[in-house]
């Protein structure tokens, strides 16, 4: 295992020479071929020679720019802001580099320098303009730089709230599947507890057919991702089961579109309506009644619903912890736009269907 001295940070020189691109040299070039040209007509230098100094300029003030872009923050007083250290460093740096190209033009010679009106003026010229157009370069460079690297966290922020929002969202179906699990099973062992208090002799069958559904139904409750073809599976073997508690009292069908069977679907979402129709609209009537189980596919819309001719819904009925939470996982895993709808069937019943967009 290497430990962080085999990895020391890459040197000053190092790190700007790698954050050279092709766009900052040619802006550094642009801005001395620019410059040559404007100025030769008032310089009485020849034009390569002039090229030569706008050139070496522009790249001294790209190379300090990105220095100060670059250094360790140690390096920087805490008082001083990089953008204000950056652009003092510019700044200084366009008149001493300035004054460094005129003065090996002269040969180092300080006085023959001062003593030239004409390489005064080039001097001053060229450091004023250098100076104006390296500030405005480099705030208009820190300023881009703020706004990508502002860009850049708020993409880090949005992935972060997306990858927080899909754990809250599983953790959120992983507890509803919990609660839904426990609600079911333990109203399915009460109605077998009616028929062994009663002393049905149909008992003892209904638990074994109890015991071959569960042995079946188990692997699939933590299903990650179940289909409608295999929570159809579900459900015909809970209509089954049901169908042997009450032999006279329950008809059911299934009829659902093939090409709605690979479907992904939340767990137990149809088993949750069948169950509340069975115990809540065929179980109270005395003449029980029929379960149809549907789904069909329009183009735009899916759909799948449970249709029951027991006894209807009461006005004041309220819905239980199954429909809150077949509610709220229906949001969960296809968004606000999926709905959970209730409707009474003539002459009595009640119709649960549930619909997504594709």
């Amino acid at each position: 295992m290497s430990s962080p001295e085999s990895h020391p940070p890459k040197p000053l020189g190092a790190r700007v020479l790698a954050s050279l691109n092709s766009g900052s040299l040619g802006v550094a070039v642009g801005f001395g071929v620019t410059a040559a040209i404007l100025f030769s007509p008032i310089f009485g230098t020849s034009f390569i020679e002039l090229l030569g100094r706008t050139l070496f300029l522009a790249m001294v003030l790209l190379l300090v720019f990105v220095a100060t872009q670059r250094c360790p923050d140690r390096w920087l007083p805490h008082w001083l802001p990089r953008w204000l250290f950056t652009t003092l460093a510019v700044a200084l740096a366009a008149p001493l580099a300035t004054f460094v190209i005129y003065l090996i033009a002269v040969g180092g010679d300080v006085s023959a320098l001062l003593r030239s009106e004409p390489r005064m003026t080039g001097l001053v010229i060229l450091s004023g303009t250098a100076l104006i157009l390296g500030l405005v370069i480099t705030l208009s460079a820190q300023l881009r730089e703020r706004e990508a690297r502002a860009r850049s966290q708020a993409l880090q922020f949005e992935l972060e709230r997306s990858r927080l929002e899909r754990q809250a969202l599983d953790a959120q179906l992983a507890l509803l599947q919990a609660q839904i699990e426990p609600h079911f099973l333990f109203n399915t062992l009460a109605n077998v507890q009616a028929l062994v208090e009663s002393n049905s002799p149909r008992a003892a069958d209904v638990l074994k057919s109890l015991i071959a559904y569960l042995r079946a139904a188990m692997p699939r409750l933590h299903d990650a991702q179940p289909t409608v073809a295999s929570e159809l599976a579900l459900v015909r073997a809970y209509l089954d089961l049901m169908q042997m508690r009450m032999p006279d009292r329950l008809a059911w069908q299934v009829d659902v579109d093939a090409a709605m069977l690979g479907l992904s679907l939340p767990p137990m979402l149809l088993l949750t309506l069948v169950e509340n129709a069975v115990r809540h609209g065929l179980d109270p009537s005395e003449e029980g009644g029929r379960i149809d189980v549907g789904g069909s596919s329009d183009g735009s819309t899916r759909r799948l619903w449970v249709a029951d001719t027991g006894g209807g819904m009461s006005e004041h009925a309220q819905p239980g912890m199954g429909l809150t939470n077949l509610r709220a996982r229906l949001a969960a895993t296809f968004g606000p736009a999926a709905r959970l709808q209730m409707s009474a069937v003539e002459p009595h019943g009640l119709r649960a269907e549930i619909s997504w967009p594709r």
